[in-house]
């Protein structure tokens, strides 16, 4: 595909009964989604019954705190909540997703715990913590019916990965709101290669996805060509990550998709809501085709580690270069010196 497909949702979306759908809208939408995810791993979904109101809103609010100073959001950085080592504010550039390039130039807050004993910024942004909790219960229940429509697009039970996520929202479950803040680019102050997002590819089941209106996200094709991914008023762009397309033994797709810098002159900030679906943490991953391709790996596991570190050592994906320990780390919830700091791929 040289575009990623448009899909309606409305059969399925929040508030309606996923019971009552007619036949012959629950298979087109099943075929859909399964040529979406099988041919190029991403797909803009509409009419999910969320509004782009709500996404404002929310997009609205991030910001506030993301303009506040670094010495107010510091006290909150991730790695500083003992009982939840991913929650909590990333400085600019601290992340790199492709290890080859300049740290990103973006922030971020990561929503991971919902327990009532966090603390969450209040000062100038009173409302940051209820929006943040509320969006994430929002699309907690819109990517378990995501999660059904794509095992029923497999022919197999459509709870067999709803099973594998009961615990979203709760300690045993790595699920996590990442709230993203590109700020204006100086370009005399960009770093050589240095763009806003590299090239990465997202870990666990699945991820949603909702963009501000600018520009700059591309995913990479069948073909190895980078493509467009624009925003899409009103519409959540979903995509296959890792585990889920080793669960599905290849059949789902997981893409390489990265930010570009904006265009010279353009000063304008850009802003994304990314919400990362991870299953339970005592989850055993076995391929639902029974074909045995791959040997169950349980999620949260030293075997999950050795997994992920594998696919940065293959050759065959050379753009497939992340900060391994950065994103262990994220994954397992785990503070980053906690993992060796030995690269687990030399670029050259």
């Amino acid at each position: 595909m040289d575009t990623i497909p448009v899909v309606d949702f409305d059969a399925y979306r929040l508030g309606c009964a996923a019971d009552d759908v007619p036949g012959a809208q629950l298979q087109e939408l099943r075929e859909q989604v399964r040529r979406a995810f099988t041919e190029v791993g991403f797909v803009y979904l509409r009419n999910t019954g969320i509004q782009q109101d709500e996404v404002d809103h929310v997009m609205a609010v991030s910001k506030k705190f993301f303009q506040l100073p670094a010495e107010k959001k510091r006290p909150f950085s991730r790695g500083s909540y003992s009982n939840s080592m991913n929650h909590g504010w990333v400085s600019l550039e601290r992340e790199s997703l492709n290890p080859r390039r300049p740290g990103d130039l973006k922030e971020t807050f990561n929503t991971t715990s919902l327990r009532k004993d966090i603390e969450w910024p209040s000062d100038g942004v009173d409302d940051f913590r209820a929006t943040l909790v509320s969006f994430y219960k929002r699309c907690m229940k819109l990517s378990l019916r995501v999660l059904r429509v794509m095992a029923l697009s497999l022919g197999i039970d459509p709870d067999v990965f709803l099973k594998a996520h009961r615990q979203i929202g709760c300690e045993e479950n790595g699920s996590t709101l990442r709230s993203l803040y590109y700020p204006p680019v100086k370009s005399e102050s960009v770093k050589e290669d240095q763009i806003r997002c590299g090239e990465h590819s997202d870990y666990g089941s699945i991820t949603l996805l909702f963009q501000s209106r600018e520009g700059g996200l591309q995913v990479l094709n069948r073909k190895g060509q980078f493509i467009s991914a624009p925003s899409i008023p009103g519409t959540v762009l979903v995509n296959i990550a890792d585990l889920m397309q080793r669960w599905t033994s290849d059949v789902f797709v997981s893409a390489i998709h990265r930010v570009l810098l904006p265009s010279g002159g353009d000063s304008r900030t850009r802003q994304s809501l990314a919400f990362f679906v991870q299953p339970d943490d005592d989850v055993m991953i076995s391929c639902v085709d029974e074909s045995n391709k791959y040997p169950p790996l349980l999620v949260f596991s030293s075997g999950f580690q050795a997994w992920i570190e594998s696919l940065f050592k293959r050759t065959s994906r050379v753009h497939h270069n992340l900060c391994v320990h950065d994103h262990l780390a994220l994954y397992l919830n785990l503070p980053n010196d906690s993992l060796s700091k030995e690269p687990a791929i030399k670029g050259p």
